[in-house]
C-alpha cells in the first residue's frame, strides 16, 4: 500500500528543546501501526500561554490544556488530515503528577491527537476507556521501538 504522508511541525515553545525529527518520525511510526495510508499532519507545539489563548478560543474553556485536535476533513481509517497542538509545560506538570517523564507525556499527546483524528472520543467515560486502553498500547509499543526521551534534545 502506497503512503503518503505530511508531516509539518511548528515549535513555538522555549520551555523545552525538541528533536523535530525524531517527533515527525514517532508520529509516522503510530500512522503506520494504525494503518493510515493518507497524512496531512501538523503538530503544534506551544507554549501554555498560547495554549489557554486556543483553548478559549475555540473551545471556549479558559485556561491551559494539554493537547487540542482539530480535524480538517480526516476519514478514518483511510486518512487523516488535522493539526494537533500540545502544551509542553502541561507535559512537564503531568509527568510530574504521573510520575513519568515529560517526553513521555509529550509522545502520548501526539499519540492521543492522532486517535482523536481517527475518530477516537474522550467525552464519555465508555469512549474516553477505549482510548485509553489503544494510547497505552501505542505508548508501550513506541517506547519498545524507540528511547522516547530522544523527544528532546540535551
Amino acid at each position: 500500500m502506497a503512503r503518503e504522508m505530511e508531516i509539518l511541525m511548528a515549535n513555538r515553545q522555549r520551555t523545552r528543546r525538541l528533536d523535530r525529527k525524531f517527533i515527525q518520525r514517532l508520529a509516522q511510526e503510530v500512522l503506520t501501526e494504525l494503518g493510515v495510508a493518507k497524512v496531512e499532519l501538523g503538530l503544534h507545539f506551544v507554549s501554555a500561554k498560547e495554549m489557554a489563548r486556543v483553548h478559549e478560543q475555540f473551545m471556549n474553556i479558559p485556561g491551559s490544556t494539554d493537547v487540542i485536535t482539530f480535524d480538517h476533513g480526516s476519514n478514518p481509517p483511510a486518512s487523516v488530515h488535522g493539526e494537533i497542538f500540545i502544551s509542553v509545560q502541561d507535559a512537564i506538570a503531568q509527568a510530574r503528577e504521573f510520575k513519568t517523564t515529560w517526553q513521555s507525556e509529550v509522545a502520548r499527546y501526539v499519540i492521543h491527537g492522532i486517535l482523536h483524528l481517527l475518530g477516537f472520543d474522550d467525552l464519555q467515560p465508555d469512549a474516553r476507556k477505549k482510548m485509553k486502553q489503544a494510547e497505552n498500547r501505542l505508548l508501550k509499543r513506541m517506547d519498545a521501538r524507540f528511547d522516547l526521551r530522544a523527544v528532546g534534545k540535551k
